[in-house]
């Protein structure tokens, strides 16, 4: 049976598209038909971090106009036949969705046997983000550990709980995650940041993982390769994690505490000696 799952947050910059990547990935990478479908119209970003950018032809808008087929739309990754993406339109605004139009997409990939139907929502709360949590089965509220991050977290469950599909039709209502990324440990126990605790406190939904900050990340952005593809990093075996907890196994939380400095780094500092 086909999920839909919208990953959203409100404020931007905390990390959708980067988790939309990762997880569809990870997902595809244990045998899980997955597609990403990038929802952020006019500024899209998904096919650069999955690397498929200069495969773009077709996008979202083309086939909700009917300018294309879903077939002509869709891109398949090069590394995991499992995974597909759908980028958005460059040149368009958010009013080209349409309800109709996504609804159909949705119904068109569930009948093509997509286990995971991942939608990278745009920042805010207006009509594009509206869009990609409306027909959502499961949502992933992506979170940086500050305020601001947390309040905008808390709006988007409100939105979760009211205006989509599931709450329109009195059906059970959209299964939260929360994931919360660019976690430091050592900058929580100064108080830099908000803990984990906290923000679990104030939006009072489940903890699917916790992404720590991460210069890997970035690198891997940059590259086109998702991070969770590579898993020599601490932000990849975080994402890892989070497949498996989103697929129901156990896992315990990771990367929740500053890392312990070793005897050398404890006598330098952490810097090279000099010869």
């Amino acid at each position: 049976m086909s999920k839909v799952v919208v990953v959203t947050s409100g404020k931007g910059g905390v990390g959708k598209t980067t988790t939309t990547a990762n997880l569809a990935s990870g997902l595809a990478a244990v045998g899980c038909k997955t597609i990403a479908i990038d929802f952020d119209v006019g500024l899209r970003n998904l096919d650069l971090v999955m690397g498929c950018e200069r495969r773009v032809v077709y996008d979202l808008v083309n086939v909700i106009r009917g300018e294309a087929t879903l077939r002509q739309a869709v891109i398949r990754d090069k590394r995991l036949d499992s995974l597909y993406v759908l980028p958005a339109s460059q040149t368009r605004d958010k009013d080209a969705l349409t309800l109709d139009g996504v609804g159909r997409i949705l119904d068109e990939l569930r009948g093509a046997g997509f286990e995971y139907i991942f939608c990278d929502s745009p920042a805010g709360i207006e009509w594009g983000a509206q869009m990609a949590m409306y027909f959502a089965d499961e949502a992933i509220v992506v979170t940086n550990p500050e305020v601001s991050s947390v309040r905008d977290s808390d709006r988007v469950l409100g939105l979760l709980d009211a205006k989509t599909r599931r709450a329109e039709l009195g059906e059970a209502p959209v299964k939260t995650h929360l994931l919360l990324t660019r976690y430091a440990p050592a900058r929580v126990a100064k108080g830099e940041m908000l803990a984990h605790q906290d923000v679990l406190e104030l939006l009072g939904i489940p903890l699917l993982g916790v992404i720590p900050e991460s210069t890997a990340v970035l690198q891997a952005s940059n590259a086109g390769t998702p991070v969770v593809l590579d898993p020599t990093s601490d932000a990849a075996q975080a994402y890892l994690d989070v497949v498996q907890r989103f697929l129901g196994a156990e896992r315990p939380h990771r990367f929740l505490e500053p890392t312990k400095k070793g005897f050398f780094s404890r006598i330098f500092g952490g810097q090279a000696a000099t010869v």
